[in-house]
This record gives C-alpha cells, sequence and structure tokens, in this order.
C-alpha cells in the first residue's frame, strides 16, 4: 500500500506494547511472583506463549541477547512459575500501568483503536515468525484497553520476527547487530553492550564488521506492511489518528523507557504542534 510508513506505525503501537515490561507496575507483579529481578520476570512473560522455552529457543528467537544473559533467566523462571502464571501477571501489570498512565482506558477510541488494531493484528503474517504466532494464538482480553495492547504485543512481535529474519538474510549476527545499531543512532555502546549482556571482547570483535544496516530496516519495514494493506488506508490512516495521542501519552509519563536499546522517543519523532500531556 503506497503512502504508508512502517515505521511510523511502529513507533505508535511499540510504547503501548512496552508497558509489557518497562513499568513499575509489571515489574511488582513479577516481584510479587518470585522473579529474581527484573530479567527473569522480562524473559519470563516474553517467552511465556512459547511454554516452558529453553534458553536456547528463547536466545534464538529474541536474537540479540548474549546467550549467558538469557541463561541467568531461564530455565529457573520456570521453577519460579508456570508459563501460565507469567502470562496472568504480564496482563495484570499492563492492565496496572495502562490505567496510570493514560488516567482513562473507558473511552471511544480506545475501543476503536482496539477495534482497528486486532484487524491489522489478525492479518500479521505468522509463517516463521515464532514470537508473533505464539502471542495470536492466546485469548483475546474483553476489555478494550487489553485488546488493544494485546494486538499491539501480536503487531511488535511480528514486526520483530521479520526483523530477525532480515538481519539472518543479511548475515548480521545478534551482538553485530546491536553495534551497527549503536553506530547508525549514536547510541552509546557501552550502555548497549551492557544492556544486552555482551562482553567488551564479544562487542570489540564485531564493532568494526560491516553490514548494511539500512537495507535491513527497509526489508523489515516492507515485510510489516500486510497488516496495514489489510486494514486498507481509510482505517490505517485512523488508527494512526487514534494511537499518537496514546503513544505520545505513554512515552511522556514512562520514566522506564526514557533510554531504551530501541532507540525509540516517540515524545520527540512524533511531536504534534498543540498537543501536551
Amino acid at each position: 500500500m503506497s503512502g504508508v510508513d512502517a515505521r511510523q506505525l511502529w513507533l505508535r503501537f511499540e510504547p503501548y506494547h512496552d508497558v509489557t515490561y518497562f513499568t513499575p507496575e509489571s515489574r511488582a507483579a513479577t516481584d510479587a511472583l518470585g522473579c529474581k529481578g527484573g530479567w527473569m520476570g522480562y524473559f519470563g512473560m516474553r517467552a511465556a506463549p512459547l511454554g516452558a522455552a529453553s534458553p536456547e529457543l528463547a536466545t534464538a528467537v529474541f536474537y540479540n541477547f548474549a546467550p549467558r544473559m538469557v541463561r541467568r533467566a531461564l530455565p529457573d523462571a520456570w521453577a519460579v512459575a508456570s508459563p501460565a502464571e507469567y502470562l496472568r501477571v504480564r496482563l495484570a501489570g499492563a492492565d496496572g500501568a495502562l490505567r496510570r498512565l493514560l488516567g482513562s482506558v473507558d473511552t471511544s477510541q480506545i475501543a476503536e483503536a482496539a477495534s482497528l488494531a486486532r484487524r491489522a493484528a489478525l492479518a500479521a503474517p505468522v509463517a516463521g515468525r515464532p514470537l508473533a504466532a505464539a502471542n495470536r494464538s492466546l485469548p483475546w482480553p474483553i476489555e478494550p484497553h487489553l485488546a488493544l495492547w494485546h494486538a499491539c504485543t501480536i503487531l511488535r512481535e511480528a514486526r520483530g520476527d521479520g526483523h530477525v529474519a532480515a538481519l539472518v538474510a543479511a548475515g548480521i549476527g545478534p551482538c553485530q547487530a546491536l553495534a551497527l545499531y549503536a553506530r547508525e543512532h549514536s547510541l552509546d555502546p557501552a550502555y548497549m553492550r551492557t544492556a544486552r549482556g555482551w562482553t567488551v571482547e564479544e562487542w570489540e570483535a564485531v564493532a568494526d564488521l560491516p553490514g548494511d544496516l539500512p537495507a535491513v530496516e527497509r526489508a523489515t519495514d516492507a515485510a510489516a506492511l500486510d497488516p496495514w494493506k489489510a486494514l486498507g488506508a481509510v482505517g490505517t490512516s485512523r488508527f494512526i489518528d487514534l494511537m499518537t495521542p496514546l503513544a505520545l501519552r505513554i512515552a511522556s509519563a514512562n520514566e522506564a523507557m526514557r533510554v531504551n536499546p530501541m532507540a525509540l522517543d516517540p515524545v520527540r519523532e512524533l511531536a504534534v504542534p498543540g498537543w501536551n500531556t
């Protein structure tokens, strides 16, 4: 569909999805479950749709985390609680975070956005996309703000799976991808390395390797267009209009996402004249 900017759409649904992991409500929910640290909660909640995933499987599908970082959380997370329990608490954490960040979740705008997002998410391709497929197999929440969250999660993981496929096709490994991304977006290499668990030696071994990351990102965007083709130009435009204030409100209030390895800054990139929180 001509004229659709997949990155601009990502900027609108990613902040809504990110409350899943990076909010005080999320951390409190996994701490109450018995997790030892925030990363155990993250890996448990994100991997839970796959079942009791092994560290090898989680490392493969999450892609840019160092294997040792994943092994510190898995499989121990499954001794703390079952995947079903992680799914329960991640929904509860997202619910609490969205209610705090949005102020009101019972609005016609959120209900309309949820309806559009669900149509888009159900059109997202899942072949070769394990995280998208696993999340789409889960029951849909009834409340509109959580149905919107679930749709955003499917859309986010479908895009992420496609990004991994593009990196693999380009021959760009996990640590190398982070190094290229840090260089491309002027991110602190030490922060990026530490955020994903790589050693200095591992980082330096790939830091100067070539790689056409812009081509990978173009391929990622192209592979992420199917949901919006299904939604059509009018539906996609309406989704953008509805999600922009939600993404801005969440991003401006979510302190835990001020700095992140995705170089995600909706407050700057989605700035709308006259908008305020």
